[in-house]
C-alpha cells in the first residue's frame, strides 16, 4: 500500500482532536450524553422521511438477479472511497461519537455538517466544513496552488497531497485509493461475466479499466451505446460539487437502477427534436450555434441503491450523464429519471410545501406529471445551450473554474422549463398545461432552497427566485402564500435563459462571481415562508432503507 493511503490525513486528524460533542456548537460534551441533546439529535434525524427503494423484480432474468448483489457491493466501494474524499477515515471519525441519533446524522451528511443546513457544524467544536473536502491538504492555499507546476493538478482524478519535504505533488485516484479500486473493478469483470446484454458486457467491461487508469473516455462511450439493457450502474468519480475550492476534483458516487421500460418507450421522441429545439433558444444567436448529439437517451428508472456523493444530504431524483464535453458533443448524453425517487419526494414534500405556501387557488396545479416533466427536461436541458465558450476561453467548465456547478445547474433548470413550455405549445408534451409546469416550477424552487443556498442547485434555484421575484413573475399574497402571474413568468424565463447562455458562452468568471454572490442567497419574503415550514414537520429531505434484503434477494 502506498504512503498515500496510510499517512494520517491533516484534517482528519483535526477532526478526531476536536470531536467532543455534538449538537449545536455552544451544546454539551459528547460524553456527557444529556436527554435533552439526545432528543435535538433524534429530530434532526426525523427530519429525514424514510423511503425503501425496491422494484419488480419479477421483469429480471436470472443473471440479472445474480447481478444485483454484485452491483450493489460495488456502489459500497464507491461510498467509501467518498467518505475518505470528503473527510478520512470514516469509521474512525464516527467511533468518536457516542449519541448514536448523532452518529446516524452524520452518516447521513458524511460528516459533521449539515448538508440542508448551509453546511453548518452540528458536532461541537468543529468549525466550517473545508470548501476543497479532502481533496486537498487541509493548509494549502489558494496561492500555493496556483504556482504548484505540474500539469495534473487541474485533473479531476487526482488529489493534491504533500511529499516527504512538504511539497505538493498529484496522486491519482487509482493510486490513492488502490485496494477499493481494483475490488470494484474485479467485480465490475464478475458481472459482466453474467450480463446478456452485449451492450452492458461491454461498458462493465470498460468501466472496469477506467476505474484501474482514471481515463473514462471509452466507458463513457460504450455507456452512451447502450440500448437494449434492463440494469444499469453509475459508479465512479463522477460530479465536481464537494469541490467548493476550484470545482475541479469529481466525487466517487454509484446508482444501481432498473430500466422501467414501458415508461422509457413514451420519452424516445423528445431525443430527436432536441436540435431543432436549441435552435429555438431564447438568446442571442451566437450563443447556441453548437447542435446537441444524436445519440441522447431519455429513460425511467427505478433506482434501488444509492451511494456516496448522490446519497449526501439531498437525495438525486435524475441523472444527465457524462459530464465529459468531448462525449456529450460526439453522442450527446443520457438522462435517466429516477421514478421512485421522485415520487417520494412529490408525495413527502412538495405537496405538504405547495399546501402552505402555494396561493390556494393554484394548487390545483400542482402535479406530478409537472414534477416529472421539469426534473427530466432539466437534465435533458443540460445537453442544450453551449459547452464551448465563443471568447477562447476554452469550455464553460474550465472558463467558470468553481462557479461553474452553480450557473449549469441554473441553465439545466430555467431551459427545463422552457422545453418544457416549447413542448406543451407544440402539443407534444400531454397530461399537464403550461400553468402546472409554472406552478409546480415555482414549488420546486422553493422546496430546493428551504434549507439555504449552501450547494451548487440551491445558488442556482435561488437566483432564480430572486431574479422572477424581480420581473414579477409571481407576487406574495397577504397570507404569505405565492402566486404565480403566468404571463410574466414566461417572459421572465426567456429573459433568465438569455442571461445565464451569455455568462456561459462568454466564459464571465468575474460576472458570474458577482451576480451569484449578490442574488445567490435568500431574501425576506422567502426567509418569512420558510418560517411557516419550519413547524409544518415537513421531511427534510428522503433516506433509503436499501440493500440486497430490502430488495427481497
Amino acid at each position: 500500500m502506498s504512503k498515500i493511503t496510510t499517512l494520517p490525513i491533516i484534517l482528519f486528524l483535526t477532526l478526531v482532536l476536536l470531536v467532543s460533542g455534538c449538537g449545536k456548537k455552544s451544546g454539551t460534551s459528547n460524553t456527557s450524553n444529556s436527554d435533552s441533546m439526545k432528543s435535538e439529535m433524534q429530530q434532526k434525524v426525523d427530519e429525514y422521511s424514510v423511503v425503501k427503494l425496491t422494484t419488480d423484480l419479477s421483469k429480471l432474468s436470472d443473471k440479472e438477479k445474480q447481478m444485483l448483489p454484485i452491483f450493489i457491493e460495488i456502489a459500497q466501494l464507491m461510498d467509501d472511497i467518498f467518505w475518505e474524499q470528503t473527510l478520512g477515515n470514516k469509521n474512525a471519525f464516527l467511533d468518536t461519537i457516542s449519541d448514536p441519533a448523532a452518529k446516524q446524522f452524520a452518516i447521513i451528511n458524511y460528516g459533521p455538517w449539515d448538508r440542508l443546513d448551509n453546511n453548518q457544524s452540528f458536532i461541537k467544536g468543529i468549525g466550517e466544513k473545508p470548501k476543497g473536502a479532502n481533496f486537498y491538504p487541509a493548509d494549502m492555499t489558494k496561492e500555493e496552488f496556483n504556482a504548484f507546476q505540474d500539469k495534473n493538478k487541474n485533473n479531476q482524478y487526482t488529489l493534491l497531497r504533500r511529499d516527504e519535504s512538504g511539497k505538493l505533488k498529484c496522486v491519482w485516484y487509482h493510486e490513492a485509493y488502490k485496494e477499493k479500486i481494483q475490488k470494484a473493478a474485479e467485480l465490475l469483470k464478475k458481472a459482466a461475466e453474467l450480463a446478456e446484454d452485449t451492450g452492458l458486457k461491454n461498458y462493465l467491461n470498460l468501466r472496469a479499466e477506467a476505474l484501474l487508469t482514471d481515463d473514462y473516455f471509452k466507458s463513457d462511450m460504450a455507456w452512451m451505446d447502450m440500448k437494449s439493457n434492463t440494469l444499469d450502474l453509475v459508479a465512479g468519480p463522477i460530479e465536481n460539487y464537494e469541490d467548493e475550492l476550484f470545482g475541479i476534483k469529481t466525487a466517487h458516487e454509484a446508482s444501481v437502477l432498473v430500466k422501467d421500460k414501458d415508461w422509457s418507450k413514451k420519452l424516445e421522441k423528445y431525443i430527436a427534436m432536441l436540435p431543432a429545439l436549441q435552435k429555438e433558444l431564447p438568446c442571442d444567436p451566437k450563443y447556441k450555434k453548437e447542435v446537441p448529439g444524436s445519440s441522447s437517451d431519455l429513460n425511467a428508472y427505478d433506482i434501488v441503491y444509492y451511494a456516496g456523493n448522490s446519497n449526501s444530504g439531498g437525495k438525486t431524483i435524475a441523472i444527465n450523464l457524462p459530464n465529459d464535453e468531448k462525449v456529450q458533443l460526439a453522442k450527446g448524453s443520457r438522462r435517466l429519471q429516477l421514478k421512485n425517487a421522485m415520487k417520494a419526494k412529490f408525495d413527502n414534500i412538495l405537496v405538504p410545501i405547495s399546501n402552505i405556501l402555494i396561493d390556494p387557488a393554484q394548487r390545483k396545479n400542482i402535479k406530478f406529471d409537472a414534477f416529472f416533466d421539469n426534473v427530466m427536461f432539466h437534465e435533458v436541458a443540460h445537453g442544450i445551450g453551449i459547452k464551448n465558450t465563443i471568447t477562447g476561453k476554452g469550455t464553460v467548465r474550465e472558463a467558470l473554474k468553481e462557479q461553474y456547478s452553480g450557473w449549469e445547474e441554473g441553465k439545466a433548470d430555467i431551459l427545463g422549463l422552457f422545453l418544457v413550455t416549447k413542448l406543451i405549445e407544440k402539443g407534444e408534451l400531454q397530461g399537464i398545461t403550461t400553468e402546472d409546469a409554472y406552478v409546480t416550477y415555482m414549488a420546486g424552487l422553493i422546496r430546493s432552497v428551504r434549507f439555504g443556498a449552501g450547494e451548487a442547485h440551491g445558488k442556482a434555484n435561488m437566483m432564480c427566485f430572486n431574479f422572477f421575484e424581480k420581473k414579477g413573475a409571481f407576487s406574495l399574497n397577504p397570507d404569505g402564500t405565492f402566486k404565480v402571474d403566468f404571463e410574466k413568468i414566461k417572459v421572465a424565463m426567456n429573459e433568465w435563459s438569455s442571461f445565464i447562455l451569455q455568462i456561459e458562452g462568454d466564459g464571465d468568471y468575474d460576472q458570474a462571481v458577482s451576480y451569484l454572490n449578490k442574488n445567490g442567497i435568500v431574501g425576506n419574503d422567502l426567509k418569512a415562508g420558510i418560517e411557516k415550514l419550519k413547524s409544518a414537520n415537513i421531511p427534510k429531505d428522503i433516506v433509503f432503507d436499501q440493500g440486497i434484503k430490502t430488495l427481497g434477494l
